[in-house]
């Protein structure tokens, strides 16, 4: 028998589809579903690394909705269904694992930084886009195009309020931005999150790599 997510009403379903369509059109990795107390995070992956010195940083998108209270659940799945019922999406048989969802932003210890303007970031998102389509020349090889992405997504935004420009991608991308609001911005530790009336993006700066100094050995000659 197959499992479903049951939500608070029709409307709210439609609302978790979309969101979980536009994670698949930026992503194979999944929508993270946590439900607890009434209350579901789906959390997707705007951005993220592949590989230990891929210096992408992680960038992901979060809408809150109400569940049936009973509801408790912690899994990644690629997609959901319409079921026989309005309010219910019916589960994939098998979960997935990808490397995001084992890094959580915080749940606390939010202190408040500074505002964005929507429409400034807006402007930021449609930038990086056509600087992606400009780069990405006919033949371009799957690797060659994750690091464009990876550069311009990546690189801290001055007008931005130096955030890795991927902030407005994941923005963008997931339908947050929307009218003249002023954005929120809140930091935790190495998160930043900005709060949009439809949703949220988190951003986690990229774990520092490389190889250390190299020390000599022995007696000098």
């Amino acid at each position: 028998m197959p499992h479903h997510l049951v939500l608070a009403d029709q409307e709210t379903s439609r609302d978790v589809l979309t969101f979980v369509g536009r994670a698949k059109r930026i992503s194979d990795e999944g929508v993270r579903l946590q439900a607890a107390s009434g209350v579901l995070a789906l959390t997707a992956a705007a951005l993220a690394p592949h590989g230990l010195f891929d210096q992408t940083p992680t960038v992901l998108a979060m809408r809150i909705v109400h569940v049936d209270p009973e509801l408790e659940c912690d899994i990644v799945v690629d997609s959901l269904s319409e079921s026989d019922l309005a309010h219910a999406l019916e589960l994939p048989e098998t979960g997935l694992s990808p490397a995001w969802a084992g890094i959580a932003p915080p749940r606390s210890g939010w202190a408040a930084s500074t505002t964005l303007p929507a429409s400034v970031i807006a402007q930021r998102a449609q930038w990086g886009i056509s600087a992606v389509a400009r780069g990405a020349t006919p033949g371009s090889g799957e690797e060659a195009v994750r690091a464009l992405r990876a550069a311009i997504w990546g690189e801290p935004d001055e007008d931005l309020a130096g955030l890795p420009r991927g902030v407005a991608f994941a923005a963008d991308a997931f339908g947050f931005i929307s009218g003249d609001e002023q954005v929120q911005v809140t930091q935790s530790g190495r998160w930043t999150r900005l709060a949009f009336r439809r949703g949220h993006v988190l951003a986690r700066g990229p774990v520092s790599t490389g190889l250390t100094a190299v020390r000599g050995t022995g007696s000098a000659a």
